[in-house]
């Protein structure tokens, strides 16, 4: 198979498609890999790296794409690459495409491409084994963003996340206990902040506190328990995932009005639409903005500023994903439920299959 590795276009996004390894491994077993000049940069990877391994550099998107049957990326393509997507191509990465405008949408079906997204490989028990990295990552991660928010030289507050003798911590509220949420209240907990979680799913909860030793504070996500607890918030953090659709939203505008002022917002369910009403995305060179009076940080790629980790990390769980789909191209979605549930649209049908949450 021809594979088409572009550079990825997106503000702040410095992740590559595949890493040197990854091609040494598609290139020993016979397919051809068309690398972008200058694609792995962001994540350490040099030209030459990628073509020791047995890849063709190539010196344009057009390019990456027009040599490529499938092409393996990070991102959904931006409105300027859909002019180079072959028709009766297969995409493959993070697509989002559930939240993604509808004429770009039309766009793709009208290529009559196959569109397989990262973040909706499924297992039969409802995991999504190559966003996990990703959210563990992203979970992370926003523990320090949101201790960088509230310091007053980023116009916060002025309240440090720990707890110091005769001070009290910061309070830090997360709505949905999936594995950002789960992430970010274990790092949190590890620095001494005060943590509420939440979530509409109770046995998930029990699952959590049980991991926490009962170090935060569980409540079930009711619409009242939300808006009493962001009230007194000084951080929180929206993680809500619902695989395949768009982000419900579960804190609405009235409720952001009536938090402290200077607290903060950060709405890590974005690039699927979003689960603060007052959200809308933003970019790393200008990741934040002031609504209602609160801080709001809403960038939808978090890794991408970490990207030889987030590289490593996704491509090491998407591996298999890669090399089935490599091998025997479409055909392998009938051999992999985990991988069928992936696609969103096929050769220009859009699919759309009962979403578990995440």
């Amino acid at each position: 198979m021809d594979i088409g590795i572009p550079a990825e276009r997106r503000s702040g996004e410095h992740r590559v498609g595949l890493t040197p390894v990854g091609v040494r491994l598609l290139s020993g077993e016979g397919h051809r890999v068309f690398v972008e000049h200058d694609a792995g940069l962001g994540a350490g990877f040099e030209d030459s790296d990628y073509i020791q391994a047995g890849a063709q550099i190539v010196y344009s998107g057009a390019e990456a794409y027009g040599r490529a049957q499938t092409v393996f990326k990070v991102a959904a393509p931006t409105t300027a690459e859909l002019d180079w997507v072959v028709e009766g191509q297969t995409i493959v990465g993070f697509l989002h495409l559930a939240s993604a405008h509808p004429d770009k949408v039309q766009r793709l079906l009208a290529k009559r491409i196959t569109a397989v997204a990262y973040e909706q490989i499924t297992l039969d028990d409802g995991t999504l084994p190559v966003l996990k990295p990703l959210s563990q990552i992203c979970g992370r991660m926003a523990v320090q963003i949101a201790g960088r928010m509230l310091q007053n030289d980023a116009g916060g507050k002025g309240v440090l996340l720990s707890a110091i003798t005769g001070v009290p911590p910061a309070n830090v509220v997360i709505v949905g206990a999936g594995t950002v949420g789960t992430q970010a209240a274990r790092a949190l907990i590890g620095l001494g902040a005060h943590v509420f979680l939440l979530d509409h799913d109770l046995a998930r909860l029990q699952r959590v506190d049980e991991q926490l030793d009962g170090r935060a504070v569980t409540m079930v996500a009711h619409e009242f328990n939300i808006a009493r607890l962001c009230a007194f918030a000084d951080v929180v953090i929206g993680a809500v995932l619902v695989a395949g659709q768009r982000a419900p939203v579960v804190v609405p505008r009235e409720v952001v009005r009536a938090m402290r002022p200077r607290s903060v917002i950060l709405d890590i369910s974005i690039d699927q639409g979003g689960c603060v009403e007052t959200s809308h995305p933003t970019t790393h060179a200008s990741p934040t903005y002031l609504e209602e009076g609160i801080w709001h940080y809403s960038v939808p790629n978090i890794p991408g500023v970490v990207a030889r980790t987030a590289t490593h990390a996704y491509l090491n769980a998407a591996w298999p994903y890669i090399r089935a789909l490599a091998a025997r191209g479409t055909e392998a979605l009938n051999d992999d439920p985990a991988l069928d549930r992936a696609v969103c649209m096929q050769a220009g049908q859009r699919r759309s299959r009962p979403a578990r949450g995440a």
